[in-house]
């Protein structure tokens, strides 16, 4: 029997558990930055919207993204034990067929491609003698109220004729494939040093250079240089030279007009066995509008592979946008991805023109002055969507590959690990670097740079982010900008840059040249970048071939002449640059060391901060120099590791780089094991020590 006394009370579970039950907790981006958290939910919303786009390409994980990226393995022309099989996706067509010197050119029944029932997909099955090595080929496709001539959206192989300009698929099937030397390979990140370069402006000789030319005479010099990457722009085929690769017609072939695959695959595999990554800028922001070489109307229909109405053309760049938003797109996209990462063994990609991905506008004429205006309905989620997967894709395929993302907005989260809500982005690009620094080299004269300034803008960034730092990239190089050293020193690189005949803007502009990438790189939290040549101040801009100047290669070449004559004030600048690579990796885990600000102070125009074991000092002034300026620092003893005011790198050596540096003792600091070091700083310099 049960008695009112031996009755308790008890709290229903579910009560229990909504007591005990704390509060959501914030996404990996919001935990690191309390001032996303307005926009949370958006943050959310994006992160779930890639995963359930992941589920459903594959099959409710019944296989993985990289199962789901095999489409190149589908699509395309293909020799098997049976015979030639070719497969394209053309929904809008009405029939299809392969035409090619192996048929003269006609439509011939059996060439005819067969649509697959029930699908946008078209096959053709040939016998191993209907066609060889070596041979063009095109479609000729049908479509209600229309017909044309086209190369295949999935051909790995494309050429253009030298005399009509035509370009063609070509039938690619070597005797011998390429066999890999160097089949594994962990790219070097401690720190990342990337040479971004361009395989046809990499010779001397005016003329467009090589795969092989470039293996045998430009990357021995990046190796010597001290870089850890190199960065190829260009290679996805491109109808017009001049576009420097960034409008890509197909997507799958790597540029005839610069050698074979198997070319390519040698100088990447030159580079794996030296120790050096590559990777390879990759456009999937947009695409080139040509219809007979590209994928502009494939088969009667702008729209297959493009968004439709008013976001079909990119406004500023005469060129069509994909379509985000499809399923055979994305299949397009990331099987492009895992492509170049499987066949040519390539470490990573630099995707090119994210903020014209991100946003509606393309990002042109937005100010993005707060984090509202990256959370305000303005962004394609479908595009962010396919940046999420790209990423997730390539670290399944290879997690040692880096991802770089070119975007200029500062989209929160863009390098920040996918699992936090982020794009998944190993690095972004810092650049606003390269625009500070041509800002104040235009607007301000020396007097008035401001080592504050200067300070916070090369280390602004998100703590949560990695970065690649850059002083110029190619942008600052192309016809209509200038590059530092010309900004600087103009007219006078043409007339007074032999030794000995230098005049004060030389010499000014060869000071500030060191100094300006000595405070980039010191202050990187990632990598860092330089463009091909102008390490050693490379004269002139670039300029391909166009009509406007004779279709020349001038001004589309490095003149490494310049900086092997010693004679020359450009070797100076080489010099320094290897130099300069040499102490930044001289410190263990240089990336991971925290930036401490020792001094500095904008009325001297001195800055001055540590990383480890090394010591950063800056004297931007261009006519104080200083005896015994005292910086507080570890008490014990350096020693200079780099000067750019050293005459071995065109400056005037006033300092005796010699000297051991003690640190004098202050019984204020003795409890901090501090004390000072004093040191005598020229005008317009900067030094580098490292505590022994």
């Amino acid at each position: 029997m049960v008695t009112k006394k031996s009755i308790t009370k008890s709290t229903p579970k579910d009560v229990v558990k909504k007591k005990s039950k704390s509060a959501p907790a914030h996404i990996g981006l919001v935990k690191n930055d309390s001032y996303l958290s307005p926009y949370e939910d958006i943050i959310r919303g994006r992160h779930e919207h890639a995963l359930w786009k992941i589920k459903q390409l594959t099959q409710d994980g019944k296989m993985t993204l990289s199962d789901f990226a095999n489409g190149y393995n589908y699509y395309g022309l293909h020799l098997t034990d049976e015979g030639w099989i070719f497969r394209e996706w053309a929904p809008n067509a009405t029939d299809i067929y392969l035409v090619g010197d192996f048929n003269g050119w006609n439509e011939l029944p059996s060439y005819k491609c067969k649509r697959i029932k029930g699908t946008g997909n078209w096959e053709l099955r040939l016998p191993v003698h209907a066609m060889e090595h070596g041979q063009y080929y095109k479609m000729r496709v049908h479509w209600n109220g229309g017909e044309g001539e086209r190369i295949p959206a999935w051909a790995q192989r494309v050429v253009q004729d030298e005399n009509t300009k035509i370009f063609s698929a070509q039938v690619w099937n070597v005797e011998e494939p390429y066999v890999w030397k160097k089949k594994n390979f962990k790219p070097s990140t401690d720190p990342l040093l990337i040479y971004e370069c361009h395989i046809g402006m990499s010779q001397d000789a005016e003329k467009v250079g090589s795969y092989t030319e470039f293996r045998e005479n430009v990357l021995p010099r990046i190796i010597k240089d001290g870089y850890n990457a190199i960065q190829i722009m260009a290679i996805q085929e491109h109808p017009y030279y001049g576009s420097f690769g960034y409008h890509v017609s197909s997507f799958f072939a790597a540029s005839s007009r610069f050698g074979t695959p198997e070319e390519l695959k040698a100088l990447i595999d030159e580079a794996h066995r030296n120790g050096i990554a590559v990777i390879m800028d990759i456009v999937h922001s947009h695409a080139v509008k040509n219809e007979v070489e590209g994928l502009g109307n494939l088969a009667g229909d702008p729209n297959q592979y493009f968004y439709p109405g008013d976001r079909h053309e990119h406004p500023a760049w005469d060129s069509l946008c994909f379509d985000y938003g499809k399923d055979e797109v994305l299949h397009f996209l990331l099987s492009n991805c895992k492509y170049w990462l499987e066949e040519f063994h390539f470490d990573g990609f630099r995707f090119d023109g994210v903020t014209s991905m991100l946003y509606y506008s393309h990002g042109l004429g937005e100010s993005f002055c707060n984090y509202g205006d990256y959370f305000n309905g303005h962004e394609d989620d479908n595009a962010i969507c396919y940046l999420m997967l790209a990423n997730t894709l390539i670290h399944e395929v290879n997690n040692r590959s880096l991802t770089i993302a070119e975007e200029v907005s500062g989209m929160p989260g863009l390098a920040a690990e996918f699992k936090d809500g982020g794009y998944g982005f190993d690095y972004r690009m810092a650049m606003n670097i390269p625009d500070y620094w041509i800002k104040i080299i235009k607007e301000l004269p020396d007097e008035d740079w401001k080592p504050s300034s200067i300070f916070w803008e090369i280390k602004n960034r998100r703590i949560d982010e990695k970065t690649i730092s850059y002083c110029e990239s190619h942008d600052q190089a192309l016809v209509g900008d200038k590059t530092i050293i010309f900004r600087l020193v103009d007219a006078d690189m043409y007339w007074h840059f032999r030794i000995g005949d230098e005049t004060e803007r030389v010499h000014r502009g060869i000071a500030l040249h060191k100094i300006v990438r000595l405070a980039t790189i010191s202050a990187i939290n990632g990598g860092y970048l330089n463009f091909m040549g102008n390490e050693f101040g490379h004269p002139e801009w670039i300029d391909f071939p166009r009509a406007g100047n004779g279709w020349s290669c001038k001004y589309a070449r490095r003149q490494w002449n310049l900086v092997d004559n010693p004679e020359l004030c450009y070797h100076y600048l080489g010099d320094f640059d290897r130099n300069m690579l040499s102490v930044i990796k001289s410190e263990h885990g240089f990336t991971d060391t925290p930036i401490e600000e020792i001094w500095h102070n904008d009325n001297d125009q001195i800055l001055a901060f540590s990383r480890g074991e090394l010591i950063f000092v800056f004297n931007f002034s261009p006519s104080h120099s200083y005896s015994d300026y005292g910086f507080l620092v570890p008490e014990g003893s350096y020693t200079v590791v780099l000067n750019t005011d050293a005459k071995e790198f065109g400056g005037f050596g006033f300092a005796d780089d010699t000297v051991e540096h003690f640190t004098n003792v202050d019984p204020l600091y003795t409890k901090q094991h501090k004390g000072w070091l004093k040191l005598y700083i020229p005008a317009r310099s900067a030094v580098v020590l490292k505590k022994k």
